[in-house]
């Protein structure tokens, strides 16, 4: 599924605009996107939390060549799923 498939679905079941579930998607993830940026984790009970780790600086190997290269720190965005979505996945 991708945006445009969630944002029909989201119109269908919540019996809005096409136009109006697309801005509501984006604005919920605009929302998770700057809350991440700033730090902070989302968490969405019995769904999940998106949260941001650090990665440190590594060294890697460029597979075609086999040089050594400097891989920057850098932020991670993570989901860890909660206990509501993990049971329905699991048909519980």
């Amino acid at each position: 599924m991708n945006k445009n498939d969630l944002a029909s679905v989201v119109a269908e079941r919540a019996d809005i605009s096409k136009a109006e579930a697309t801005a509501a998607v984006d604005a919920v993830i605009d929302a998770v996107t700057s809350t991440l940026k700033a730090g902070d984790e989302v968490r969405l009970v019995g769904f999940g939390t998106f949260s941001v780790s650090r990665r440190k600086a590594t060294k890697g190997r460029n597979p075609a060549t086999g040089a050594e290269i400097d891989i920057p720190a850098s932020n991670q965005a993570k989901f860890k799923p909660g206990k509501g979505l993990k049971d329905t996945i699991n048909g519980r």
